[in-house]
């Protein structure tokens, strides 16, 4: 009799800590990718607040480079495209990013050609809200960067954290997936030259 209670209680206390470990992971896996969505979230709100200053700028060139028609309809149609190629946290996959990625590097090489004409309007170069817009998008530019990096970040510790085993079987088991990177594009290594 007292050979089966403790078979029963140690059977209760495996399943209890089996329950608590399977708890404890599947929370954590969670955690992990409510984080990575959050950061993705700072990562378009970066995005958008380079998208937002892009009419202000380009009002501003417009004013001294008329000549430029075409240059900056180009900034104009690149930001509506950047703008338009939104992806959805939940369903963060590497098809949508590469989209997502091209439409912003089409952005920022329509923005680096209009720095380039905006080298041959020297008054525009001298104009105190055209100085102010060029400092908030060297600053975006650089938030965008550090989001970036910080997505990346989180990305990497949920995918290593669901990948180990055994937590590998829970995340097929529950749906938890890979979630993608930020990756440079060919030619990234060169940075892109935005004068001023």
């Amino acid at each position: 009799m007292k050979k089966s209670w403790i078979i029963i209680i140690a059977v209760v206390v495996v399943l209890f800590l089996t329950y608590g470990w399977l708890k404890g992971a599947y929370n954590e896996m969670v955690n992990k990718s409510a984080a990575v969505k959050a950061q993705w979230s700072q990562v378009e709100n970066v995005y958008q607040r380079r998208a937002d200053l892009i009419p202000n700028l380009v009002n501003t060139v417009k004013g001294y480079a008329t000549h430029e028609k075409e240059t900056l309809e180009g900034v104009i149609e690149a930001r509506a495209k950047a703008t338009s190629v939104t992806i959805d946290a939940n369903h963060l996959n590497p098809q949508a990013m590469q989209k997502f990625q091209q439409m912003q590097d089409g952005l920022s090489q329509a923005l680096s050609k209009l720095m380039v004409v905006v080298e041959r309007y020297p008054n525009l170069k001298a104009n105190q809200n055209f100085l102010e817009l060029q400092a908030q998008l060297e600053g975006t530019e650089n938030r965008i960067a550090v989001e970036r990096r910080r997505f990346n970040q989180e990305t990497q510790a949920y995918n290593v954290y669901i990948k180990m085993f055994p937590r590998n079987i829970l995340a097929n088991m529950f749906g938890f997936s890979v979630k993608p990177y930020f990756k440079a594009v060919k030619g990234a290594e060169k940075a892109p030259q935005v004068k001023f």
